[in-house]
This record gives structure tokens, sequence and C-alpha cells, in this order.
């Protein structure tokens, strides 16, 4: 939600406008969303191939190798809770620091995902690009259908919102209660489906707020926030696809 924001001194506008580059149109703010998303993309790419590539994934299993270690948690919901800050607070920063954050959470995701990566390379590696590949064509198509669709899609909030809770809290309930593989099935199922949506109703709104804000400094601060909506859902379609791909 876009908050109103008092005016800023001239001396502060060309201090923003030097840290963030402006949007020019809808296409410049459309392609910096997509920039800022693809950038974020590949900075959990790297983070996951370093994590994997010298062998560090390790620290993220106890002992044993049965269960997820302290450091593997205190990562997990550290992200969770910075991309909980990051969409609160990222009216009240500039957009270069909102990017930064965006960065440090996409680092904390790649970290956070090597143990699926590994798994996944252990039992189907090929599987890895097949997820990756039908993740991005379903984001492209999902988009593209958000940007260009004339119906409402805002009725849909309510319930993506239910069901990422549900999934949140799924996933919560899995650290402790081993789910049936037959239930796990249905939950990765349900999670392409909200993402999927998700991507649509987040394309469409983010075009409506380009259509109404008319400050260049919260233009910015929304493409770093579509950014971080758009590469969530994104990651989230790759990772419960690579789950449906390596079930046993």
């Amino acid at each position: 939600m876009v908050t109103k924001k008092s005016k800023i001194t001239d001396t502060t506008a060309r201090r923003i406008s030097r840290s963030a580059p402006q949007t020019t149109g809808i296409d410049g703010y459309l392609k910096r969303i997509f920039a800022l998303m693809f950038g974020a993309v590949a900075l959990t790419g790297v983070a996951a191939f370093l994590m994997l590539a010298t062998g560090a994934f390790v620290h993220l299993f106890n002992a044993s190798f049965t269960g997820f270690s302290a450091t593997y948690y205190v990562l997990l919901f550290g992200g969770l809770a910075l991309s909980i800050w990051a969409q609160v607070r990222v009216f009240h920063m500039k957009p270069s620091s909102a990017a930064w954050l965006l960065a440090l959470y996409a680092i904390l995701i790649g970290v956070t995902m090597t143990p699926l990566l590994a798994v996944s390379l252990s039992i189907n590696p090929a599987s890895i690009l097949w997820a990756f590949g039908v993740a991005a064509l379903m984001f492209a198509c999902m988009a593209m259908f958000g940007y260009k669709t004339v119906k409402d899609l805002s009725f849909l909030g309510i319930f993506l919102f239910i069901g990422m809770i549900g999934l949140i809290l799924v996933g919560v309930i899995s650290i402790f209660v081993p789910l049936g593989t037959g239930f796990s099935t249905v939950v990765s199922l349900i999670g392409v489906l909200v993402f999927a949506l998700f991507t649509a109703y987040d394309m469409q709104n983010l075009k409506n707020a380009y259509n109404y804000i008319s400050d260049d400094t919260q233009k910015n601060q929304m493409a770093v926030l579509g950014a971080l909506h758009l590469y969530i859902s994104f990651i989230a379609m790759f990772e419960y696809l690579l789950s449906l791909f390596n079930r046993e």
C-alpha cells in the first residue's frame, strides 16, 4: 500500500535521483522491476552455487545429517523477517537502500535453498534445470496475463494471502511433524498454483500503481517492492516444482 509523503526539498530530490535511476514511462518502470528481480535471482544462484561448490552447505545440517542445524533456522526465519520488514518499510527508505535489502534477501534464499538443491543433485540433477525452465515459463505467462488482462484481479488478494499463510504454517509444522508423500505432493501443487496466481495479481497491481503514483521516488520504491514480490513468486514456484520433480 502506497503512503503519501510530505514534500521533499530540491536538494533531497537531487540526491535521491543520483542514488537511484529514475523511471521513464511505464516501460522504464517495468524494466527496472525486472532488472532488479533478475538480478536477485542471479544472486540467489551464485550464493547457492558457492555453498554447494565449497561444501559450506553441510553446516546447515545437524551433526548426524538427520535434520537441519540451528544455523539453518536462524537464516531461514531471519530471511522471512527481513522480507516482511522490507515490505513494511520500503516507502520510508531510499530506493538504493531497499535494493540492497533485496540483494541481501536473495543471498539468504540462495543459502537456505542449498539443502533442497543438494538432495535434487543426488536424486536427479536434470530436475533442477527442468524446474527452473518450467517456473520461468509459468512466470512469464502469468506476468503477461496479469499485465494484459482487463479483468480486475483484486478479488484474488484475500484468497492468495490465506493460501500463502497456510503454506507457511504447513512448512513450519513439517519441521516438527513429517508429512506423508501424498500430502506433500498436494501442498507442492497448491504452492505452485498460489504463486503462479500471485504473479498475475502482483503484475496487475504494479501496472495500476504506476498510473496512480506521480512521484518518481515512490515509483522507484514501488519498483523495488514489485521486484521483491515477483522474485518471491518465482523462487517459490521453482522450489515447489523442484520438490515435485524429486518425489521418491
